[in-house]
């Protein structure tokens, strides 16, 4: 079967960005490594410039489009990542920008186009719905559109990261990327397996936004019913007509994390490899952490970091979630007397038994108390559900009933 992008295609798109981008870091993960028994490594396009890879396959795209295409300018729709590196590959070729993004794409990631010099337009609730929009501002304004996955341009540019993860890991045994609309896999994967053909490819999606399997199974692309998913730089609903045969024909397997299980993976990252991903870049590391990929003793494994791009208080939310799971939280329900220095007196004991205070809540006539006591809600941080019974029993022993809840953010 002939595929719209080769391995000359690739190389040839190294050449044209050599100058523009990051040959972004392979780094060892070694927590992950230690506690699935591989030899795990990160491709880190978090740290490439934008924030994520999508400058790759943008600028390769506008470097060889026509002066007259240049001269009217582009328009993307963007879920985020796309948006900042079609601005950014279009400001260093001197080109104007347009960018249609979802009306509820991260703050972070609007401003951050905005501050590259496109001009940014929200429409829709969803990624499709920005297509659908770009389509109808490129025939009202006479723009060139460049598409965020399904073009031969950008599919060579994503597949220079397959080229640097052959040669910084020439014994790869296993590679797992993320999977939106399948443009940054479909590279990979044609660069990879033309180079090392044994080498296993896993693609990953978000399980709420996963139409890659059903097209799979279907013989073409279909569509997700939604994309309510915390990895919007893969909520793509629709494959793209030439990536999906790709991915038919060279990748192994694909499979699905959940939300939960994105969220705990952003977190292992961030607090054991001190690296900054959002929910699409930390896709691969959920599907290894939830033992989805078939790992195999001692294997080498890369997974790409596909971006970093996420909003400060998204991932506040996200570690404080991860911190629950871990049991490094603990919400404890008790009573005391309302008044003055009997709350001090309860904070100094969990002080005693080493436990910090996050919140205080005080609860009257939800509980139904009389009205000289006063329910209280701690939720404190501990050490882990050892020291959790610990500061349990000394607030027991000092005189207080408590009852364990469970904490929300």
């Amino acid at each position: 079967m002939s595929l719209a992008v080769t391995l000359a295609h690739i190389q040839a798109a190294r050449r044209t960005l050599r100058d523009h981008i990051i040959a972004t870091p392979i780094l060892p993960a070694g927590r992950l490594s230690t506690e699935l028994g591989a030899a795990i490594w990160y491709k880190a396009e978090n740290t490439q410039h934008s924030g994520s890879f999508k400058i790759r396959g943008a600028y390769n795209t506008i470097a060889h489009m026509s002066a007259e295409e240049r001269a009217h300018g582009v328009i993307a729709p963007s879920a985020g990542n796309h948006a900042q590196g079609v601005a950014m590959a279009a400001q260093l070729l001197g080109v104007r920008a347009t960018i249609v993004m979802p009306e509820r794409a991260p703050l972070t990631k609007v401003v951050a186009t905005r501050r590259l010099g496109a001009e940014v337009v929200l429409h829709g609730a969803s990624f499709d719905d920005a297509v659908a929009h770009a389509r109808h501002l490129q025939a009202e304004r006479g723009l060139t559109y460049l598409h965020a996955f399904d073009h031969p341009q950008v599919i060579a540019g994503q597949g220079t990261i397959g080229l640097e993860l052959v040669e910084a890991l020439p014994d790869m045994d296993l590679l797992v990327v993320p999977i939106g609309g399948g443009g940054l896999i479909s590279g990979i994967a044609v660069a990879v397996k033309a180079l090392c053909p044994d080498v296993r490819i896993v693609g990953v999606q978000a399980a709420e936004c996963a139409a890659v399997p059903a097209s799979l199974a279907a013989g073409q692309p279909v569509s997700a019913s939604a994309a309510n998913t915390i990895a919007d730089g893969i909520a793509v609903k629709r494959p793209g007509d030439l990536t999906l045969p790709i991915i038919r024909e060279l990748v192994d397997t694909v499979v699905t994390v959940e939300e939960d299980e994105i969220v705990l993976a952003i977190a292992h990252v961030v607090q054991n490899s001190r690296l900054v991903v959002e929910g699409a870049g930390a896709a691969g590391v959920a599907a290894l952490l939830a033992n989805k990929v078939g790992l195999r003793p001692n294997e080498t494994v890369a997974v790409v970091l596909g971006g970093g791009n996420i909003d400060a208080t998204l991932l506040t939310r996200v570690v404080q979630t991860a911190l629950v799971h871990q049991g490094r939280y603990l919400l404890l329900r008790t009573i005391v007397e309302d008044w003055p220095g009997h709350l001090a007196r309860l904070i100094a004991h969990v002080a005693t038994a080493g436990a910090n205070v996050v919140e205080v809540f005080h609860r009257r006539a939800e509980w139904h108390l009389p009205v000289t006591k006063v329910g209280v809600e701690l939720v404190l941080e501990v050490r882990g559900e050892d020291h959790a019974q610990t500061v349990i029993s000394h607030l027991h022993e000092a005189g207080y009933v408590c009852q364990r809840g469970v904490v929300e953010f």
